[in-house]
């Protein structure tokens, strides 16, 4: 047996025992370790008096007062559950399955998590070969359960662009906008190893066996045992292939209305930023984004049109300065690290990834740029008037210019643009991923 076996036992126990985001618990963990905790849980053990000062400490933290009967009243939601107590069954189950369960004293746990205080949930019970990735490597996207056709669209979009520059897409699971967000980070993954041809579900290429990016993680509500919703039963097992299924509470386990509230702290706490496509005015989806908010994490929102209820949550959100306005993966990117630009952002380049006529150039250059007709050709004099320009300098610009492909002389003489047609950032739109 190891050494850290009644640890894991311990608190898959408590993860059966005591409710996620349950306050009182949440304190008896935090004084008395997960190992002491799991037996007063169970009524093994009675709690003394120094941890029950320990504990009122705690919760005094969090405006919780009267410890005796609140730890009373946890006791009664707690004790009843003792009959179905089998750590070692649960552990064998996710095993099963192929998954295992995290606890904080692994060294492959989410440092992120910690920023949850005392809600950092007991344990993560994971299924799938994926690991969980850094901090700075994941994003969210979130949003409707009935998504619209232009939700999906950017959902897609934004998914598959934040994994072609290697980031992970965390989501719910859920119908719509979640469900999207994964199928869109499978395709591209599945395109980018390209090796493994077996059939999946809507289209998707699992990634070759044995790859160790993910691409994609799910949270869920309920077990990792009992895939939900049943409409993503092959989604869920797609990603459990080739990302990561992970839920705080235990195998066979049910969703129920406040475990979908909790787990949306665990995926605002595991993604640098979180993105709202879309959503109606009290969308689940606001929860998520709160949630980060409150964690100090980047908020965005996807704008849609003022006519939609679907995109009522997401302006609700801009209006009140919760979420920057996020278009497409580059500006996503921008939440999660505001210090540092985008790849395909660098080096002077437009949304379209192609360099500006302007880029790199010297105002004398710009300025004789601007003077350069498009289809007449002129001589340098004609330059050097528009331009204010000196003769000189007008042939030192026009030899630069026509270096970069910016300018082109003609066989009398005479100048006007290059080939290359201007590039104005307001008028360019960036490339779908079907072109």
């Amino acid at each position: 047996m190891s050494h850290v076996e009644p640890v894991l036992l311990a608190r898959a126990a408590l993860s059966r025992l005591i409710e996620p985001s349950d306050t009182v618990g949440q304190a008896l963990v935090a004084a008395a370790g997960p190992e002491t905790a799991a037996l007063v849980a169970s009524g093994r053990q009675r709690a003394g008096t120094t941890l029950r000062r320990d504990m009122e400490s705690l919760l005094e933290e969090r405006g919780v007062r009267g410890t005796d009967r609140v730890f009373a009243e946890a006791l009664a939601r707690w004790l009843p559950r003792t009959a179905d107590l089998a750590p070692q069954r649960d552990l064998q189950t996710v095993h099963r399955f192929g998954g295992r369960m995290l606890v904080p004293e692994d060294s492959d746990w989410p440092a992120a998590l910690a920023d949850l205080g005392q809600s950092m949930p007991f344990c993560l019970w994971s299924r799938g070969q994926g690991t969980i990735p850094e901090l700075g490597q994941c994003l969210a996207l979130v949003g409707s359960r009935d998504a619209t056709s232009y939700g999906l669209a950017t959902t897609g979009d934004l998914s598959a662009g934040l994994v072609q520059r290697g980031r992970t897409v965390i989501s719910g699971g859920a119908y719509g906008i979640d469900a999207q967000a994964h199928r869109s980070a499978l395709a591209v993954s599945g395109s980018r190893t390209g090796s493994d041809k077996r059939a999946a579900p809507d289209g998707i290429r699992p990634s070759a066996g044995g790859s160790t990016e993910t691409s994609t993680l799910a949270v869920l509500a309920g077990g990792v045992d009992r895939l939900y919703p049943a409409g993503n039963d092959d989604l869920l097992r797609a990603v459990a292939e080739t990302g990561l299924i992970l839920s705080e509470v235990p195998p066979g386990s049910a969703p129920t209305r406040w475990r979908f509230l909790q787990r949306n702290r665990i995926i605002a706490a595991l993604a640098a930023a979180t993105v709202v496509v879309e959503a109606r005015w009290r969308s689940g989806a606001l929860n998520t984004a709160h949630h980060a908010a409150e964690l100090g994490r980047g908020v965005g929102a996807v704008p849609g049109s003022v006519y939609s209820a679907n995109s009522a949550g997401c302006h609700r959100l801009l209006r009140d300065g919760s979420a920057v306005c996020v278009t497409d993966a580059a500006e996503a990117l921008e939440l999660a690290n505001p210090f540092a630009l985008a790849p395909e952002d660098d080096g002077g380049r437009d949304r379209a990834g192609v360099p500006a006529d302007h880029d790199g150039l010297s105002v004398e250059d710009i300025l004789l740029l601007d003077a350069l007709p498009l289809r007449k050709a002129v001589p340098p004099q004609k330059l050097s008037a528009v331009a204010g320009l000196g003769a000189a300098a007008v042939r030192a610009g026009l030899a630069r210019l026509e270096l970069s492909g910016l300018a082109r002389r003609t066989g009398d003489g005479l100048w006007q643009r290059g080939e290359r047609p201007p590039v104005h950032p307001s008028t360019t739109r960036p490339p779908s991923k079907g072109d």
